[in-house]
């Protein structure tokens, strides 16, 4: 057996180089930029040794030993820089903000990959990955809402905006999840026709595929004209929320870029089943209609679902960029940090966009595991 696990060895030599970086800033004020503070200034040794402890664990080949590595290391992390905070704002002054820095964000990215890199070795059942995402959403929870983070900037951000904050939650999931709904119901049936009509669907995907190469800036641009003419000259359009900016045009826009991933992997899902058990069906007497939904779909339901997964990662991510133009969502929070040039307003719109699109891309994949027969998921 291999004594050290690569990877392992790579994330301690990052992980080393990240202790000599900056672990915390601490700044006068919100806006203006903070001095780096080293970890070991910071003066919690205990936390200090665990981190250097789970880069060393790290090192095991042993897939469960660097999983436990890993979560060693986001508890050391998270309790350096709750105890970083106090220390730093003890005498600081009324104002004072102090952030996790480079080093901080360093090696959370290297104990999240330590463990990313353990489960895929582990392969853990869909239903076991479910729990551990609970297991991990739970403590998330317990961590945030017990006040360990309470002293940093982004938390005092979230205390002053937090009624804001969940109505964006709430707009960047209708967004998001709201697009992925219509993409699905107008994309599923178009990608049926174009599996059986080779025509259309030579027409249809290199359409959809142009429609995809649009960067979405530009995209939103042209839906605000096209939407603010049909607010005017159309009875009854603005009064079901059709304007030329806001939450229509982006969530039109997300719909369109929706269509190609769940068109081409229902095609796709549906041209990976066997002609013979397509033959076999039609031999039993099977309609058009009873083979798609008892043979083909069943089949080809995981191509599917990895196309549903596409979009709603992109989603969630695209959705961002409806701030720019009012539609409200998470990106209001990074455009308002941009204007003031507030690092931490910024990462209270970024941070939990990433989470929604990592707890997104983990359910997807349990699902598309759940969805393979039951011969494919244990090989």
């Amino acid at each position: 057996m291999r004594a050290v696990s690569p990877p392992g060895l790579v994330f301690a030599i990052v992980g080393g180089a990240l202790l000599c970086v900056p672990f915390m800033t601490l700044a006068a004020n919100r806006i203006v930029a903070g001095h780096g503070v080293m970890v070991w200034a910071l003066g919690y040794w205990p936390a200090l040794m665990g981190m250097i402890a789970a880069l060393g664990a790290g090192l095991s080949p042993r897939p469960t030993l660097r999983l436990f590595a890993g979560a060693l290391g986001l508890a050391c992390i998270t309790a350096q820089v709750s105890q970083g905070a106090d220390l730093l704002l003890a005498d600081a002054g009324d104002y004072a903000r102090t952030s996790p820095a480079a080093g901080f964000w360093g090696l959370l990215a290297v104990f999240s990959l330590l463990i990313a890199d353990a489960l895929t070795q582990l392969h853990p059942r869909p239903l076991l990955r479910a729990g551990l995402l609970i297991v991990a959403l739970a403590a998330l929870a317990v961590v945030f809402w017990s006040g360990l983070l309470g002293d940093l900037s982004i938390a005092q951000e979230y205390v002053s905006r937090a009624r804001q904050f969940w109505t964006a939650l709430a707009q960047h999931l209708q967004l998001a999840l709201g697009s992925l709904a219509v993409a699905v119901v107008i994309g599923f049936p178009l990608g049926v026709l174009c599996h059986r009509r080779g025509g259309l669907r030579r027409a249809m995907l290199p359409m959809l595929s142009f429609l995809q190469t649009i960067p979405s800036l530009a995209m939103f641009g042209i839906m605000i004209p096209l939407l603010a003419w049909v607010a005017t000259t159309v009875p009854g359009a603005r009064e079901i929320g059709i304007a030329g900016i806001g939450f229509a045009p982006a969530f039109v826009a997300l719909v369109l870029y929706s269509l190609l991933p769940v068109v081409g992997n229902t095609v796709a899902g549906l041209d990976a089943v066997p002609p013979a058990t397509s033959d076999a069906a039609r031999g039993m007497g099977l309609s058009a209609t009873q083979q798609l939904w008892q043979v083909e779909l069943p089949l080809g339901l995981p191509v599917l679902l990895t196309g549903v997964r596409i979009v709603m990662v992109q989603n969630i991510g695209l959705a961002v960029i409806a701030g720019l133009i009012g539609g409200g969502g998470f990106g209001s929070f990074v455009f308002q940090g941009l204007n003031q040039t507030a690092t931490d307003l910024i990462l209270l719109g970024a941070l939990p966009t990433v989470l929604l699109a990592l707890v997104a891309a983990v359910l997807m994949d349990i699902l598309v595991d759940l969805a393979r027969p039951v011969s494919e998921t244990a090989r």
